[in-house]
């Protein structure tokens, strides 16, 4: 068969299955991220019906999936709102670092792979997956909860440190030397200073500069400038995603309004590309080995989450249910941490092993994270966590 036939209808089942999958959820009342995970397992390598000939196109779908995503987060907030935030978390975001990086640091240690490899796993387990859970706020229409600009600022803290992670664990697989990393995080963490800077004080112009009344003109200006930032973020060692998310804090009033329902279609369709290819990547067959020691890191960083998020909210004033839905909000890993996973094992610096343990335990934490984010409010209120307390007093008579 024809090459470009052949891709055709690949790309035609998996959207079809996608949509049918997508509708499922809705029946069932979850995000439709956890089915596009599964189903990816079922088309990719060791699975049921494996694809072939896709793998270019995903890449880059996927890829614009995570970048539309972050953008599209980023238009809900002002960059006043984030710089704010951000100072009200930062006690937060090292709580959430020596929680979450220090098991899986230990697990790796534990296993005999060394502290190369403790720096690798440290990374998966820390860093939430902004993807996913930009997602599932979306779907369950908590955008504009109480408790979604403290889930916010800990993405973003986690984000804007990866820009000081990554060259660090770069040189560390390298063997670069002190310098050599120093320097690297240097020009990364100038970068996103610098993005910053231009996005508070111009953002008024950026927005007039990509506003256009006509559609189609405005569609074109928004993706080129979104992927022209996260390019530069990404070439510069900062992350794209980052890049595209300060992009989309820059662009604010009726320009964010307008962009929101212009790139929402855009958004959909290729975040499910990202969750399905992000399956379709993973042998499962490669799981079962690793399968009781990822579980265990994920039940031990599900916990931790929940209390960073929940000790985060309650400091920003939360009540209970809030601080509950804070956490466990972030309880999903994904893309940063097959990325570190991935950088890790490809330097041959780390145990191949160690990719099969990270892939097991993101799909768990991919998984369970939008269904815990889902049912752990209902489930709280069932048990009558967070109702007001008599007073036991008698009312008057």
């Amino acid at each position: 068969m024809d090459p470009t036939a052949l891709v055709l209808i690949e790309l035609g089942a998996i959207f079809l299955g996608l949509g049918v999958l997508g509708r499922l959820a809705a029946r069932m009342g979850i995000s439709p991220v956890p089915l596009y995970l599964v189903g990816g397992l079922l088309f990719g390598h060791g699975g049921f019906i494996p694809v072939t000939g896709i793998e270019e196109f995903g890449h880059i779908a996927s890829e614009l999936g995570v970048v539309l995503l972050l953008l599209m987060l980023g238009l809900e907030y002002t960059a006043k709102e984030l710089v704010t935030g951000l100072r009200q978390t930062w006690a937060a975001g090292i709580v959430d670092f020596v929680l979450n990086f220090t098991p899986g640091a230990v697990l790796a240690l534990m296993l005999g792979w060394g502290p190369v490899a403790a720096v690798v796993m440290g990374g998966v387990s820390w860093i939430s997956s902004s993807g996913i859970i930009a997602k599932v706020l979306g779907d369950l229409g908590r955008l504009g909860n109480r408790e979604t600009p403290t889930i916010l600022s800990i993405l973003v803290i986690e984000d804007l440190a990866m820009a000081v992670y990554l060259p660090i664990l770069t040189a560390m697989l390298a063997g670069v030397s002190f310098f050599g990393g120093l320097r690297a995080v240097g020009v990364a963490l100038l970068t996103v200073s610098l993005v910053l800077v231009l996005a508070l004080r111009y953002g008024a112009f950026i927005s007039r500069m990509l506003h256009s009344e006509d559609r189609e003109n405005f569609l074109l200006k928004l993706i080129g400038a979104a992927l022209l930032v996260a390019g530069i973020a990404a070439s510069l060692q900062v992350s794209a995603a980052v890049g595209a998310f300060l992009l989309g804090i820059a662009i604010s009033g009726a320009t964010a309004h307008s962009a929101t329902r212009v790139l929402e279609p855009l958004r959909d369709l290729f975040a499910a590309m990202f969750f399905v290819l992000f399956g379709i990547n993973t042998d499962p067959t490669a799981m079962p080995p690793v399968l009781i020691p990822a579980l265990l890191l994920a039940i031990i960083t599900t916990v931790t989450k929940i209390f960073t998020g929940g000790w985060a909210a309650r400091r920003a004033g939360v009540a209970k249910l809030g601080q509950i839905r804070a956490g466990t909000a972030l309880v999903a890993r994904g893309e940063f941490s097959i990325i570190i996973a991935g950088l890790g094992v490809s330097s041959g610096a780390v145990p191949a092993q160690l990719a099969a343990l990270a892939t097991a335990y993101v799909m768990l934490l991919a998984i369970m994270g939008p269904i815990i984010a889902r049912f752990a409010e209902p489930l709280a209120q069932k048990v009558g966590y967070g109702r007001p307390r008599a007073t036991g007093k008698k009312a008057p008579g």
